[in-house]
């Protein structure tokens, strides 16, 4: 199915709002196994909208528009919708007395211009806002399938949740499954992917690129959910069984939440001895409710003094070996092993750039050390990007390299 998405305003074209609904749209879409081949954005002309219309009615199965639903002159959408489709404006007097009940639980009065959002197009069906005045409208005529949504995403996004999604669903059984990788490229987890025999017809299978990480969606589709359910177990069994060890987690959920519920589990303590991050993995911690159980401290052991002083760093080993070395970085982990008595600790000193960096320890070096009481790892990577880049990815292995130690 190829799909649509117009954006309608002329706030929108001429800048004075973002437009985040095509954004939200052709993610849902994308999840929903649709494929979203245009967008488009028209200010409020009738001309122009109309051309917009026509030109989407002639490319695409599933047209969403976005805007114009509201009651004054210039909100013409669902108009010219119908004129396109040769269908006649029908009253729906049900619709009218639960807008005037909402302009009365809100002590505002109704003008007569907010009538004309009870106006839909014959034989279409009214989707409802429960956050707004403007209902949107659902049109499956001749092929096509036609969504009007409202502009404001915060009635926008909850009508599509509640509503929408459910009419795009009911054709088929749709399973939709992530899996969470990092520590491989895109490229490179393409290739890998494409030597497995896991590519048919009803599974789309994708991979997307963000912060360091690769997620890998598969969507598969079919009548008999049964049936989808054990090929898409299958297929998620063979990717696990080739590339396991750059697996994070699932769905989404973020690494930093996958490792505190791990360490609740096991009812351990983890602290942390940032150097190049700056505290960044810190507050990727932080920021995940029940952090508290299970973390410890964290300190910015930024320069070599901070090293020496609060994790008892050898000033010889600075000297011989350097800050960014894996003597270091061992040295900063067990002096924090030692300060806090925590299960488990990470030590992590790198060269951030953009200066800094020579031919022996380049820029995006970067050194970790994960350590408990009996036993620890030294990890080297060297990490591509900028400055942010390279923070950030190093932060992400962080809470990689700690989940995989455990």
């Amino acid at each position: 199915m190829r799909a649509e998405i117009i954006t309608v305003g002329t706030e929108i074209m001429v800048g004075s709002i973002v437009n985040t609904n095509s954004k939200y749209l052709s993610s849902k879409l994308i999840e929903l196994g649709i494929e979203p081949c245009y967008h488009t954005s028209v200010d409020d002309n009738e001309e122009r909208l109309t051309e917009v219309i026509n030109i989407a009615l002639q490319r695409a199965d599933l047209i969403l528009t976005t805007g114009g639903l509201g009651p004054t002159q210039d909100d013409m959408t669902k108009e010219v919708i119908a004129k396109a489709l040769d269908l006649e404006l029908e009253k729906d007097i049900e619709i009218e007395n639960e807008i005037a009940e909402k302009f009365n639980r809100m002590h505002r009065n109704m003008t007569n211009n907010n009538k004309k959002q009870a106006l839909k197009p014959k034989n279409s069906e009214f989707i409802k806002n429960e956050n707004g005045t403007a209902p949107g409208i659902y049109i499956d005529s001749n092929s096509k399938k036609i969504i009007m949504l409202p502009g404001p995403p915060k009635e926008l996004i909850p009508m599509f949740e509640k509503y929408v999604l459910p009419i795009l669903k009911q054709d088929t059984n749709i399973i939709i499954k992530s899996i969470n990788t990092i520590g491989i490229g895109e490229s490179a987890l393409e290739v890998e992917l494409k030597s497995l025999d896991i590519y048919e017809d009803n599974f789309d299978i994708a991979t997307f690129a963000k912060d360091g990480t690769v997620e890998i969606k598969i969507i598969a589709k079919g009548s008999e959910i049964k049936t989808i359910e054990e090929k898409l177990n299958y297929k998620m069994q063979m990717i696990e069984e080739k590339i396991g060890s750059h697996i994070y987690g699932y769905n989404n959920i973020p690494i930093e939440e996958i490792l505190i519920n791990l360490l609740r589990e096991k009812q351990m303590k983890v602290s942390l001895c940032e150097s190049c991050t700056g505290g960044l993995i810190s507050s990727k911690i932080t920021k995940i409710p029940g952090a508290s159980l299970v973390f410890d401290r964290g300190l910015i052991t930024y320069s070599n003094n901070a090293k020496i002083n609060e994790l008892n760093v050898s000033p010889y080993t600075l000297e011989k070996y350097g800050a960014v070395s894996e003597q270091t970085a061992y040295e900063m982990a067990k002096g924090l092993l030692e300060k806090t008595k925590s299960d488990i600790v990470l030590s992590i000193t790198g060269i951030a750039g953009p200066d800094g960096g020579s031919k022996e320890k380049p820029v995006g070096l970067v050194y970790f050390c994960v350590m408990t009481s009996n036993r620890y790892k030294i990890i080297k990577e060297v990490f591509s990007g900028n400055r942010a880049a390279i923070q950030n990815r190093a932060a992400l292995k962080a809470l990689f390299e700690i989940k995989e130690f455990l």
